[in-house]
């Protein structure tokens, strides 16, 4: 399969993350996606426990038999680091540290055994994780699901590619393996997936999002903050999250309703009201299929194109 840097240093055999979605990606996805010759990395948001941590890295190491990733939200662990100690407690080969400074972490990280991995969105963010001693940086483009910048992959890509002599992968809008061979191509050392997998049965969160997400086409997400303002998520203002469009973002999207107001109109329960995060990769899932099956085809679509082109 695909050699790169990434399948070099952790053993992988293809060059393929899978996202740490928080609130969707726990063992049973991460694990399917490191059996299937990846890495999955589990998402521990905000809100996750110590107990949930270990929990699913049991089910991941369980079903993956392999190294196990662990993506935190660094600006949350400012005010609370207990879920960074519950993911080092689990002797994971990677550790992403995202959306905000690193550099109180990464030390620990490192004397934990870890590799430390960070998303940027800008090459200002870039600046600030390789003072932090990362060694990894994802370059996440604004066609992501979940939170994420406002650069487009392909430009945010290469201007992270030119600027930096760390080892990058890409993030956006990867949904086949034509997006994979094209951020390799471009001198990545593989992609991460998050979309692509959120039609997969592995994955945790309500029964509607698979049928939502296969419904979309890539047209209908919108760049928000109003479910984090409903679900008293307070994220820093810079990342809003691109989420499938529906009946609430119609209403509340930019219309300048105070959390309150937000909190009462919103319900979980309905797919019309509740927030379904995914990215502009949405076209490219048309149907409920493992999350392996995906990785699988992706890698070898990718080698195929690979070998055709070069």
């Amino acid at each position: 399969m695909i050699g790169t840097w990434l399948t070099r240093e952790l053993g992988l055999e293809v060059p393929i993350f899978g996202a740490p979605m928080g609130g969707r990606a726990g063992g049973e996805l991460a694990g399917q996606v490191t059996r299937a010759g990846g890495l999955g990395l589990l998402g521990a948001a905000r809100y996750s426990t110590p107990e949930w941590i270990a929990a699913e890295s049991a089910v991941a190491r369980e079903i993956g038999g392999g190294p196990l990733g662990i993506g935190l939200m660094t600006w949350s662990l400012d005010a609370d680091a207990s879920l960074l100690e519950a993911a080092l407690a689990e002797k994971p080969r990677v550790v992403s540290l995202s959306f905000g400074d690193p550099a109180p972490y990464v030390d620990r990280v490192h004397a934990a055994g870890a590799l430390a991995v960070s998303q940027v969105n800008t090459v200002e963010d870039l600046r600030v994780v390789e003072r932090a001693g990362v060694d990894l940086v994802i370059a996440q483009g604004g066609e992501a699901g979940g939170h994420t910048g406002r650069i487009g992959t392909l430009p945010l890509l290469q201007e992270v590619l030119d600027a930096t002599s760390l080892p990058v992968l890409a993030a956006g809008g990867i949904g086949t393996g034509r997006g994979l061979a094209a951020v390799i191509a471009a001198g990545a050392v593989g992609a991460m997936i998050g979309t692509a997998l959120l039609a997969s049965p592995e994955t945790i969160g309500p029964e509607y999002a698979r049928r939502k997400l296969i419904e979309a086409g890539s047209a209908d997400t919108v760049y928000t903050s109003i479910f984090d303002q409903a679900r008293d998520q307070p994220w820093p203002a810079r990342w809003g999250g691109r989420a499938l469009s529906n009946d609430y973002t119609a209403k509340w999207h930019a219309k300048g309703a105070d959390n309150e107001t937000l909190a009462a109109a919103y319900d979980p329960a309905d797919s019309n009201q509740g927030v379904v995060y995914a990215g502009e990769a949405a076209g490219l899932v048309t149907s409920e299929r493992p999350a392996g099956d995906v990785v699988r085809a992706i890698a070898a679509d990718a080698e195929s194109l690979l070998r055709r082109t070069f």
